[in-house]
């Protein structure tokens, strides 16, 4: 800025340093202040005394080095009525020799200095410029303006410097040039006044909306760093893989050079003859001036959904060197001599993660969608998306879980989770909720759902049209559902053997308000693992309390851990073991990460580009708030469950010891219905096929539903949308040979199930009211966030 490197040029000093080759923009601006800096009056030199100054100009100014400013009326007064102010008499020598520097003259330092744009031409002197006319040089002047090449003129800068006035004299005041007076553009604060004059030269100005969104940057950045601060350290085997996955997979390689060099070379030589192959048709293409992009092979990819993936020629390269690249990872990663299946899974499923993360779609530059909204908006969606990243970050302690669905636009037991109730009971680990009958009579036998604790039970009563709770209700039945404690440190020694001892409880209390000896149960996901291993206490003690059972999609025999296999080994079970043994808990921040990472594309990458990179407000969906109201688990009972289920897989084999009983599968032998859904992720119905045939009972019917884990099962009869299958082929051949027999239904399961459940639920009696309780459904627990 001006009055910070000035160095006093006059007469021909100036022009000399004014060297040929600069910018258009600085001779025009040089030649209009040369035309207008001396008004009518003042003394100037004549041309014949300019050369004879030119040497004393240089050894007073050598080159590169600035002077400081003597006199105020020399400095720039930034819009300020002082620069016009006459300068003091006895300082008018002084002035007049040390005059600041025009924007003309920095940008020739600034050329000067920069040895990437330097033309190192030795200087010479220049004739003097014929003065040209100010009308065409104001017109050129405006012209460029607008471009950016020329900042806005400030008071006192205006002109070169003038030749020496006399002693006394006063400074005369500047003639007003035309368009010079616009109105100032916004104070722009450090980083966006260091952009505009990076991209647009000294004292350029940017768009006023561009201006504001950089500062919002800078603002948002700070916030962001102090958001990761808060993170706490988890234990390294809960962050990545352990070093025995790695070193079996280069003992791997190693094996595969040494025994089959020419397989290793062969898939190296083939992805470097296909890059070099794909650059040279890119090439070709581009010289001709036409793109005809290869037919797309595979399924199509939703990520690349743009038009702008096949018609631009740089997204279409980089698209299609995605896919070579993702193709050749997955041969080297398949060619490996891995004897135990477990590692091959494991090495596939971090091969496909790696791939998916490196996508273009997950990087700005080489995100057409986002870099077409960026423009649009000029930076107002990167702004967005950089506030909802810092948002994410905050809520979940320095985290970085991305936000599926919109916090704001649902309130628990407000316009989600509405069906009314009562909390007719709370103990330290549940509160028990009956709901309010619909009809004049209900089933005597009454019904309880024992919802997961991994998350929370108003996913089966989120709006009044897909609410189970509230179809079960109209169907008549009295109704009870448990609403799990969210754990907090304090419950780090909660086991397997106080769920239970919960489920114990509940039913003693229900039996005790209905005045019933018996009840129906129903468990969903790791809820109905539980209540098998409830079920076979009770067989052992001669309990014959529950009359019917229903499992919705639930895993008791863990024998193949599907898409689970990556995390159920030792490495990582013994960093959740750590992890549980320091923090008490096994965290819901961990989980939901864990469980999103089976669906990346869908889960991580796919939300994160619409929120951070676009600025979308994640939308408004009631089934995806949900699953982001996670939930604790408590340490002890979470290592037991990873290690004696999932790992060990007792229950199945030599029995699972629990409250002084060896519990097994085979004892489960009530009547039982047990649904399952197509394609669920987290519970494959196959092997919830295979749990279901190990079991004792003689009553056995299984329900496959379409869609996945929480879709198939949350799928009412009003929208018609899946289907279901049931088989008469029995368990005894297989579940391919179960499919295989299956007919298909249209629409929803819950129809077929209620029939069945009604079978198994006694006479009609008048409703049962629940009264007061507590306080009002949902109760409290519902509302407490991990």
């Amino acid at each position: 800025m001006a009055g910070k490197d000035e160095k006093p040029e006059t007469g021909a000093g100036a022009q000399a340093a004014d060297k040929p080759g600069r910018g258009r923009g600085g001779r025009a601006k040089a030649r209009t202040e040369a035309k207008t800096a001396a008004p009518a009056g003042d003394s100037v030199p004549a041309a014949s005394d300019k050369p004879a100054a030119a040497p004393a100009a240089k050894s007073a100014a050598p080159r590169g080095r600035a002077a400081k400013p003597v006199s105020p009326a020399a400095e720039p007064a930034k819009g300020s009525a002082a620069a016009a102010a006459p300068a003091k008499p006895a300082r008018a020598k002084a002035a007049a020799k040390s005059a600041p520097r025009n924007a003309v003259a920095r940008g020739r330092a600034a050329g000067r200095s920069d040895t990437r744009t330097g033309t190192h031409r030795k200087p010479s002197a220049k004739a003097p410029a014929k003065t040209a006319e100010p009308a065409s040089l104001s017109a050129v002047d405006e012209a460029l303006r607008p471009l950016g090449a020329t900042g806005p003129a400030a008071p006192g800068q205006g002109g070169p410097a003038k030749a020496p006035a006399a002693a006394g004299a006063t400074a005369p005041e500047k003639p007003t040039m035309p368009g010079r007076d616009a109105p100032a553009a916004p104070a722009l604060g450090n980083q966006a006044t260091a952009f505009a004059e990076a991209a647009f030269g000294a004292d350029s100005r940017l768009p006023e909306q561009l201006a504001l969104n950089i500062e919002r940057i800078e603002s948002l950045t700070q916030r962001l760093i102090s958001a990761l601060a808060q993170r706490r350290a988890h234990s390294p085997g809960v962050e990545m893989p352990g070093p025995d996955l790695f070193a079996t997979a280069t003992s791997a390689w190693l094996k595969l050079l040494a025994e089959q060099p020419e397989r290793v070379i062969g898939q190296q030589v083939s992805y470097w003859g296909e890059t070099l192959r794909h650059f040279a048709e890119a090439q070709a293409a581009f010289a001709r001036g036409t793109l005809t992009p290869p037919p797309a092979e595979g399924p199509r990819d939703r990520r690349f959904s743009n038009p702008l993936w096949e018609a631009h020629p740089f997204f279409n390269f980089i698209k299609r060197q995605y896919h070579i690249n993702a193709q050749a990872l997955e041969e080297a990663a398949g060619a490996l001599d891995l004897p135990e299946m477990t590692d091959r899974r494991r090495i596939e499923w971090f091969t496909r993660q790696m791939i998916d993360m490196m996508a273009p779609t997950n990087f700005l530059a080489t995100n057409p969608d986002a870099l077409e909204k960026a423009l649009a908006t000029e930076g107002e969606s990167l702004v967005r998306g950089l506030e909802n990243l810092v948002r994410d970050v905050e809520q979940n302690s320095g985290e970085l879980i991305v936000s599926l669905a919109d916090h704001d636009a649902f309130r628990v037991g407000e316009n989600i989770g509405t069906s009314e109730g009562s909390v007719v009971a709370r103990t330290r680990l549940y509160e028990l909720i009956q709901y309010k009958p619909s009809t004049g009579q209900v089933h005597e036998i009454p019904l309880v759902i024992f919802p997961p604790w991994i998350n929370k039970f108003y996913i089966l009563d989120l709006k009044p049209q897909n609410s189970l709770i509230k179809w079960i209700v109209d169907q008549g039945y009295t109704l009870f559902v448990v609403a799990w404690k969210n754990p907090d440190p304090s419950y780090g020694e909660t086991g397997m053997d106080d769920y239970v001892h919960a489920y114990l409880e509940v039913m003693d209390r229900i039996l005790d308000l209905t005045d019933q000896k018996k009840l129906n149960v129903i468990g969903y996901c790791i809820a109905g693992t539980t209540l098998a291993l409830t079920l076979s206490l009770l067989k052992q003690r001669g309990d014959d309390r529950v009359n019917s059972a229903t499992f919705f999609t639930t895993l008791t025999d863990f024998e193949d851990q599907g898409e689970f296999t990556a995390y159920l080994q030792e490495d990582f079970v013994s960093g959740i073991e750590e992890e549980a043994a320091r923090t008490g808990v096994l965290s819901a921040q961990l989980m939901t990460r864990t469980f999103s990472f089976l669906r990346a594309n869908d889960l991580v990458w796919g939300p994160a580009i619409r929120s951070y990179m676009l600025g979308e407000t994640p939308p408004a969906f009631d089934l995806l708030f949900w699953n982001g109201d996670g939930t604790n688990l408590p340490g002890r009972m979470a290592v037991e469950y990873l290690r004696g289920l999932c790992q060990q897989n007792r229950f199945v084999r030599e029995g699972f010891e629990l409250m002084g009983q060896r519990l097994h599968v085979s004892d489960v032998t009530v009547p039982l219905c047990a649904i399952a859904c197509e394609t669920d992720h987290i519970a494959p119905w196959r092997d919830s096929w295979r749990g279901v045939a190990q079991m004792g009972s003689a009553d056995k019917t299984f329900i496959l539903s379409e869609s996945g884990h929480i879709a198939g099962i949350v799928n009412p009869p009003s929208k018609k949308k899946y289907g279901h299958y049931t088989s008469d082929a029995g368990f005894d051949r297989g579940e391919q040979h179960w499919l295989d027999q299956a007919q298909r239904h249209e629409g929803s399961w819950w129809g077929r199930w209620g029939e069945w459940l009604a079978r198994h639920s006694g006479s009609l009696v008048e409703a049962r009211e629940s009264g007061e309780g507590f306080g009002p459904a949902p109760g409290v627990y519902v509302h407490e966030r991990a």
